[in-house]
């Protein structure tokens, strides 16, 4: 390479390295801004976990937890609501939303769950349900119908004072799981629980429950780490497991 070249390279390069340089101290700057104007105007928002670039220019992605909002490159005003991609119709901000929620299965403290084990067990299916909850006690006679499954019912008393209460009974139950399906498929009361009874496993599952986002009962987690809301059908329960065991 002649030394006319050389230099051409060489200026070519500072030039590229000067522009990368630039462009990221420029998200650097547009970072500490967000931060540091919605620190002062907004003293009482969450602590600030993530800000992110959005594929809309000068748009950026506030992550609070799993919570997001989005704000310009100054922090001078947020919107909160969801981003759409009109092309693909797709829910950007539901999306991003569930990979932050994505349950990992293995994880889940299946101590804290009333187990209900049907042949073999081999297939595991999670449910959080309230015992308030209706579409839970739909759901709940389904699952009876399932083969080969273990289920691993978090109890999430969400709907009210008496939700706990039940809760409590049908944890502190000398059986547990004939309580739980005692009460959701035939109606039929646990005895009141002792006064003495350990029920951290309750408030354990209410703290899962918020980590996840488990906004409603009853809510169906795969093996995959997928979920479903609602009270759906046993048969579309055993395709999405099916489902789950492939992945």
């Amino acid at each position: 390479m002649t030394p006319t070249a050389l230099h051409r390279a060489a200026a070519a390069f500072g030039l590229s390295m000067s522009l990368s340089m630039g462009l990221a101290g420029s998200a650097w700057a547009d970072e500490a801004a967000i931060r540091k104007n919605l620190a002062e105007r907004l003293p009482n928002l969450p602590k600030i976990d993530e800000v992110s670039k959005t594929p809309i220019p000068g748009l950026y992605e506030v992550r609070l937890g799993s919570e997001l909002i989005y704000s310009d490159e100054n922090g001078l005003h947020i919107i909160q609501g969801s981003i759409i991609d009109t092309k693909t119709k797709t829910d950007l901000t539901e999306a991003r939303i569930n990979k932050l929620t994505a349950i990992d299965f293995a994880s889940l403290p299946m101590k804290n769950a009333v187990v209900i084990k049907q042949g073999t067990g081999a297939r595991k299916l999670v449910v959080f349900g309230d015992p308030n909850c209706g579409y839970c006690k739909r759901l709940e006679r389904d699952l009876v119908a399932l083969k080969d499954v273990t289920i691993y019912n978090f109890i999430y008393p969400i709907l009210g004072p008496d939700s706990v209460a039940k809760s409590k009974d049908i944890w502190c139950a000398k059986d547990p799981a004939k309580a739980w399906r005692d009460w959701m498929v035939d109606g039929k009361l646990a005895s009141k629980a002792p006064a003495n009874c350990d029920t951290a496993a309750l408030e354990a599952n209410a703290e899962l429950g918020r980590k996840y986002r488990v906004q409603g009962t009853p809510a169906v987690v795969f093996e995959d780490g997928t979920r479903a809301p609602g009270a759906i059908p046993a048969a579309q329960i055993e395709a999405r497991m099916a489902a789950a065991k492939k992945s």
